[in-house]
């Protein structure tokens, strides 16, 4: 679907859904041209998205173990910053109802090391029940049980506590059996985001990729079509950015917890100890689009700094992003993102 075709479906969208306020906002010209009201989470989110980055170098203890209280105190701590909250308890609730069932995908590609901390999902898991969500509708899920159990989560099928497995745990190999379409893009998704779920918890790492740049938040939904594949050509443009059009993503996605304690700049999506560096930090947000901006800023700093050419120069620019903001995803221009930093 062209790009042009698929704003004004967005604006039809945001029209019908958005009421008096967002609608006279996306009517003028230029607001249109930045696509400042953005359709997420099934609901509209009108100009200047949050992005919360929450940091203490004191996450990680002498004998090298993360320090628990900590890292749940920043998590909570950013989500309150994010909904404008006064509690931690009022912040979840914002997001989550106890009726919905709640996918958590991860992205356990790289391994233990280089994947979401165990503890994170742990610090997330306790938001959720903040929020009044029943363990038993609550899934921890990847595209395979044996890159959830290589790092470090254990496999539960149980029908009463939190459920932790890959799609390929469910019967016919876990995808649907015939394909869908978002753009240009055609796949067979997951039915636990399809099924299963009502609201997702994204959470990437902060990491480098080869060819599209950076695999944070956006990156993170190729691991629910059963043919990632055959997407990764022009580094991944426009194909990351038409996958997140898709009502799977966009009406579901409540909430993004990107694992920032390790991050790497370079070598990605793989593992390479040489390229990483403690950036101990969470970053949060709702708008996938200017949370990827401001990972790939945070990312390119640390290239230069490390005397390595920009993505750009390296010739894989994460150029999806902007695409991304011109189908109505989010925002990508970092002046109208509002950055807090805890």
């Amino acid at each position: 679907m062209k790009i042009n075709e698929e704003r004004r479906r967005f604006i039809k969208k945001a029209l019908h859904i958005g009421g008096g306020i967002c609608a006279s906002t996306i009517i003028g010209r230029t607001i249109i041209e930045n696509a400042s009201c953005i359709s997420w989470g099934g609901e509209i989110l009108t100009i200047n998205p949050v992005v919360v980055i929450a940091r203490d170098n004191s996450i990680l203890a002498e004998t090298g173990n993360l320090r628990e209280n900590i890292i749940s105190g920043l998590l909570h701590k950013a989500v309150m910053q994010l909904t404008n909250t006064p509690s931690q308890e009022k912040a979840w609730q914002t997001l989550f109802k106890p009726d919905d069932v709640v996918g958590i995908k991860l992205n356990c590609l790289s391994g233990k090391t280089m994947s979401p901390h165990v503890t994170v999902v742990e610090s997330i898991l306790q938001g959720l029940k903040f929020a009044g969500v029943k363990d038993k509708n609550i899934i921890v899920f990847e595209r395979f049980n044996r890159e959830l159990e290589t790092s470090g989560f254990r496999i539960r099928r149980t029908t009463d506590g939190v459920r932790c497995f890959g799609t390929d745990e469910l019967p016919g190999g876990g995808y649907e059996s015939e394909p869908q379409f978002a753009g240009s893009v055609g796949t067979c998704f997951s039915k636990i985001v399809s099924q299963l779920c009502s609201a997702i918890i994204n959470v990437p790492v902060l990491k480098d990729h080869d060819l599209a740049g950076i695999s944070v938040a956006m990156k993170n939904f190729f691991g629910v079509i059963h043919n990632p594949n055959k997407y990764h050509g022009n580094n991944c443009n426009p194909f990351i950015a038409e996958l997140n059009t898709h009502p799977y993503i966009t009406d579901k996605v409540r909430l993004i917890v990107c694992d920032a304690l390790l991050a790497q700049y370079n070598g990605g999506p793989g593992y390479k100890p040489q390229w990483t560096w403690n950036y101990n930090g969470i970053i949060v947000g709702r708008d996938p689009v200017a949370l990827d901006r401001i990972c790939h800023n945070i990312i390119e700093e640390k290239r230069s700094e490390m005397r390595l050419p920009s993505l750009k120069q390296a010739k894989r620019e994460p150029k999806y992003i902007s695409t991304a903001a011109t189908l109505g995803l989010g925002i990508d221009d970092p002046s109208k993102i509002k950055l807090v930093q805890v």
